[in-house]
């Protein structure tokens, strides 16, 4: 049965996503995350600049903007504007997947051709959104957990770099001291402690790098920090937004939507993950948060291109940070975004943080892309890995390395595409992409049936399910078994339409931006009319069940978890299809997107 296990439960989660932890462990943790974040926010904008060779006043005005949209966006993926954020601790900030497609728009167009590039692209982030139901085969836990995988093969050479960045006369053992006291100490205070020690792990080892750095080797610099001021604003370099749209425009733009895509597969792989380490008791995943996430980006986006900065994604660190304190409260969110907006006014505080040594930086992100790498693989597991998944998981990765490191005939990839192709994320993202749409687009012909989402439709279900196993040769104990589950799916999907609850669930309608597939079927169908679209295919002597309907309920998943935990979770008239149901079906998977629900059960024979 795939879904939730109770028995999974996460004791270790000590403030979930709805509790509010006490101010002053709020406020240490949203300086712990801004601390941990800051660097890659300021530095991204830094590298590409100077190596685009911009001036200094704009180079001042795009970390300082920078700063801004990532506190601006951090908030708003914890708290969810409307339908816009994921509603859980994702912190934004600048993204070194466009680095080298910035450098190339800045140099060939100005940093105004730049923002229009990015605001373009922006753009397909809230389409994929708006439209993740119908790409439900492409954006799956597969594709997110083989992404997830794969980035700390793309951050690890530029971490470990910087595990020997040291002044050229600073002691042969500086570095190595240094990263390693750092390790230890964010490493071993978790393992072995719980509680407070835990909640500042992170914190103490950085700090404890710091002091080993500074006291005793010498290679912190405080001398910058000394000469930043304490309080300023940047110069007003404001670039505009180029709307020439000249060739370099439309040459330029069919690789930061590529890049773009890259970034909301990171970002799908962030959502699922964070889910993951935010509860207590495991949930199914919830896509109206990804779509929420996505958009976010996308606003992080937009407000990048239109600030004159360079665009933003969300960190994978989140996660890692929540699984290693266990706290995962939307406040802390919160604070993490007020937390950038106010470095950004505070030059010597954001210039201390820049200085901390390259050691120290190195060795607590060794910590952070290892447990990125391991949440990938739970989601992996979890989604559970048939042959055909491993087979596309694990070509997918090892073309992903390959390219990272230059292994297939780096004399072919060159200029821009050389650029591109040598980033193992966006290369092994690709092809899952690919191969999963190879393994939907031979999968064979789906039966389908498009019909009203009503009780007295049930004949009409169970006849399809009837002919169905007819016409696939299945024998009579199977075909009990199809129309068992479609007879409970029914009983749950129609369930509260004697009073008129259905009615209310209903009253968007099918004919909108998530219907997936043309689910509505009828043409001039009333708007509060609910609608349903079965698929049922085959694989093997199995039976894969699609019921894409109108509804607006519990997720099914949690519901049948609840079956096994407390009694009197469900309502008595609600258990007994939910128990049957899990009788019949092999798995169930229910996602629910906005004003969409998608139910996927799989039903096989008892040979």
């Amino acid at each position: 049965m795939a879904g939730p296990n109770p028995a999974l439960a996460r004791q270790d989660v000590r403030y979930e996503p709805d509790d509010r932890p006490p101010l002053p462990m709020t406020a240490g943790l949203g300086v712990q995350y801004a601390i941990i974040c800051i660097a890659s926010i300021i530095l991204t904008p830094t590298v590409m600049i100077t190596v685009a060779g911009g001036s200094d006043e704009y180079l001042s005005w795009a970390v300082f903007a920078a700063l801004i949209v990532s506190g601006v966006t951090t908030a708003i993926q914890a708290r969810r504007v409307g339908r816009i954020g994921a509603g859980y601790i994702l912190v934004m900030g600048s993204t070194s997947a466009f680095l080298a497609v910035s450098v190339s728009a800045i140099e060939q167009g100005g940093p105004g051709m730049l923002a229009t590039l990015i605001i373009a692209s922006s753009l397909v982030q809230f389409a994929l959104a708006a439209r993740m139901a119908l790409l439900r085969r492409i954006f799956t836990p597969t594709v997110a957990g083989t992404v997830l995988m794969l980035i700390p093969v793309t951050l690890s050479p530029m971490i470990l770099r910087k595990l020997a960045e040291v002044p050229a006369d600073a002691s042969p053992a500086a570095a190595p001291v240094t990263a390693l006291v750092t390790l230890l100490v964010t490493v071993l205070i978790p393992l072995r402690f719980s509680g407070a020690p835990r909640l500042w792990a992170p914190a103490i080892g950085i700090l404890a790098g710091c002091l080993t750095a500074g006291l005793g080797f010498g290679i912190y610099d405080m001398s910058t920090v000394a000469e930043a001021s304490w309080i300023g604003l940047p110069a007003i370099a404001y670039p505009g937004v180029d709307l020439s749209f000249r060739p370099e425009f439309w040459a330029l733009l069919p690789s930061f939507i590529m890049v773009t895509l890259v970034g909301a597969m990171d970002t799908l792989g962030d959502s699922i993950a964070i889910q993951r380490v935010s509860w207590r008791r495991p949930r199914a995943i919830d896509f109206k948060s990804i779509q929420g996430a996505i958009s976010a980006d996308g606003v992080g986006n937009l407000l990048s291109g239109l600030a004159g900065t360079v665009p933003n994604t969300t960190y994978g660190m989140s996660i890692s940070v929540a699984e290693l304190t266990g706290v995962a409260s939307r406040a802390v969110g919160v604070c993490v975004g007020i937390v950038f907006v106010v470095l950004a006014f505070l030059p010597k505080f954001v210039t201390l943080i820049i200085a901390i040594p390259g050691p120290v930086v190195a060795a607590y992100f060794v910590i952070i892309v290892a447990l990125i790498f391991v949440f990938g693989m739970k989601i992996l597991l979890q989604d559970g890995l048939d042959y055909r998944k491993g087979l596309v998981v694990g070509v997918a990765f090892w073309i992903g390395i390959a390219f990272q490191l230059d292994w297939i005939y780096p004399e072919y990839w060159t200029g821009p595409w050389g650029e591109l192709l040598g980033n193992g994320m966006t290369v092994g993202g690709f092809a899952v992409i690919g191969l999963t749409l190879f393994t939907e687009l031979t999968g064979g012909r789906r039966s389908r049936l498009k019909t009203r989402l009503t009780a007295e439709t049930w004949s009409e279900v169970d006849a399809f399910l009837t002919k169905f196993a007819a016409r696939k040769g299945w024998d009579e104990e199977m075909e009990t078994r199809l129309r068992a589950v479609g007879e409970e799916t029914m009983q749950i999907l129609t369930r509260g339409q004697a009073d008129g609850a259905g009615e209310a669930e209903g009253a968007t309608g099918m004919k909108g931006a998530g219907d997936p597939e043309g689910a509505t079927g009828v043409e001039g169908a009333g708007d509060t009319e609910r609608r349903l679209l079965l698929l049922a295919s085959a694989d093997g002597d199995a039976a894969d069940l699609e019921f894409i309907a109108t509804t607006d309920q519990a997720n099914l998943e949690d519901q049948l978890t609840m079956l096994t935990e407390v009694a009197g979770n469900v309502p008595v008239d609600a258990e007994t299809p939910l128990r049957l149901l899990r009788h019949y079906a092999s798995s169930i998977r229910h996602q629910q997107y906005h004003d969409i629900d998608i139910l996927t059960i799989r039903v096989e024979g008892r040979g």
